[in-house]
């Protein structure tokens, strides 16, 4: 008998389950209150990971993100600009940094090659002219709409169902064992049951609040960041600040936007983020530094989104907790049938998927390898 599947959240995670899930032959319904890409993925600013950000103070995050950056552009033709990216050295700090970061790329696996500043300067003449070192590897942006539809048009080519403006109100029990969702669909104004032999929260910064319906914990760290979009294309490659993770150090260019991001704080509801305006100042700072071009531009967005962070031991700020993930089989909590996986990036969406389908099908049964390494996904056309 065919086992269905409630996948929770519209957004890189949750697609990128429905698609992994769908290929092992279950059947899939994905709900998401908001249209796909809405939340956190949809308001991100569109890295394709190399991991160079984290090969220095994040390492198990740092060969996530390459690992998966190197799958990726082979799935997924068409939804990324494989443009790289550059680390620059603006002051003598950021060059003591440098052998730290050149050993980090290479314990990661990242490739990582030293540019001239005469060339680095041709190919990015809006620089900073004052830099003094770069170093290039594998970044890119992806399209975090189009990324989302080509998961979730492979998942409905294998049988999946996809509802959008559909909230999770409840999650259904009978005792200790979840049984299914009632779910509120905001464009019939109606309510109605979706039975599931398992159900995945994949809820992203509101995995906490999906997690409390079931009656347990998660322990998700609701991490803000201030972005800030400029109107004109300033950069050809992503540029990074060569130095420790910190606010405003990248500028990624977006089409013809360019967005520099991002600071970090904590928040209890994701659903409530006022963007402090010295954050925004802040951001065109740190742009102009990178980037002096960045005065002359004008601001087309500012926007913040609710980073889904795994907070292990102590409260910890938001620069401090980890950028990998984690899979929780709330079974070990006392309920059955319900999962929950969050953390990680977009670039670790289809790692995510892999970790928590593998999961589900060992609790189900069922004994079907992953293929989402391998497997090319369709068009995000095919979604419509």
């Amino acid at each position: 008998m065919r086992r269905t599947a409630v996948v929770i959240g519209g957004g890189s995670t949750g697609a990128a389950t429905a698609h992994d899930l769908a290929l092992r032959g279950l059947k899939v319904i994905l709900v998401e209150r908001g249209e796909i890409a809405s939340g956190t993925t949809g308001r991100s600013h569109c890295l394709l990971h190399s991991g160079g950000r984290y090969a220095v103070t994040d390492q198990e995050s740092a060969i996530e993100c390459i690992q998966e950056n190197m799958i990726l552009r082979k799935i997924l033709p068409g939804c990324l600009e494989l443009n790289d990216g550059l680390f620059v050295a603006l002051d003598e700090r950021d060059l003591e940094f440098k052998p730290l970061f050149l050993e980090g790329c290479a314990a990661c696996g990242i490739p990582a090659e030293e540019i001239p500043v005469k060339e680095v300067l041709r190919r990015e003449p809006h620089l900073n002219p004052a830099v003094k070192a770069a170093i290039r590897v594998p970044d890119g942006v992806f399209e975090p709409f189009r990324l989302c539809l080509s998961y979730l048009a492979t998942a409905k080519r294998n049988g999946a169902e996809v509802r959008t403006f559909t909230e999770v109100v409840e999650i259904l029990r009978d005792n200790s064992a979840v049984t299914g969702v009632r779910v509120r669909d905001h464009r019939r104004e109606t309510t109605e049951d979706i039975g599931a032999d398992i159900v995945v929260n994949a809820a992203g910064p509101w995995c906490g609040r999906v997690a409390a319906m079931a009656g347990v914990e998660v322990p998700i760290q609701p991490t803000p960041g201030v972005m800030v979009a400029m109107d004109q294309r300033l950069v050809n490659m992503v540029i990074n600040r060569l130095n420790k993770p910190s606010d405003g150090d990248i500028i990624v260019p977006q089409r013809q936007t360019s967005i520099i991001g991002t600071t970090s704080w904590v928040v209890k509801d994701p659903d409530l983020i006022e963007i402090p305006q010295d954050h925004v100042d802040l951001m065109l700072q740190k742009g102009q530094e990178l980037v002096p071009d960045v005065r002359h531009a004008r601001t087309r967005g500012i926007f913040a989104v609710a980073r889904p962070l795994i907070a292990k031991g102590a409260a910890l700020n938001g620069r401090e907790v980890s950028r990998t993930f984690e899979c929780f089989d709330h079974a070990r909590d006392g309920v059955e049938n319900f999962v929950t996986i969050s953390g990680g990036k977009t670039t670790s969406a289809r790692a995510m998927a892999e970790k928590v389908s593998d999961v589900i099908c060992n609790k189900l049964g069922i004994d079907v390898p992953c293929r989402t390494r391998e497997v090319v996904l369709a068009s995000y056309r095919e979604f419509f």
